[in-house]
């Protein structure tokens, strides 16, 4: 009886009680809302080269979204924003590490 439909999305089902503690349920709750802002992000940021590229008139070496992490194996490796002094990525592993670093892992 803890889950009275005062929530969007709350129909209350919660067969496992993942919201019985009300402190609980707050936590889940702002957690649920910054994850989404961050997928919002990503949405963003996989449309926004495309959109540079084709009608900005940005040259960007691979704009399509799923096709860009590849080009840190290519042979000369991966400039951020198309410019060698700004990254130069050629190591996946250094890649990996600097990313779970800045998300805050």
């Amino acid at each position: 009886a803890y889950l009275t439909g005062e929530f969007p999305g709350d129909y209350g089902w919660d067969h496992i009680g993942l919201s019985a503690d009300p402190e609980t349920f707050k936590r889940y709750r702002e957690t649920e809302v910054i994850h989404a802002r961050f997928a919002m992000l990503g949405a963003l940021g996989c449309l926004f080269p495309e959109v540079l590229s084709k009608f900005g008139g940005v040259p960007i070496a691979e704009p399509v979204w799923f096709k860009a992490g590849a080009q840190i194996f290519s042979e000369g490796g991966l400039d951020y924003l198309g410019n060698p002094n700004l990254i130069h990525a050629q190591s996946i592993t250094a890649i990996l590490t600097f990313q779970v670093i800045l998300m805050g892992a």
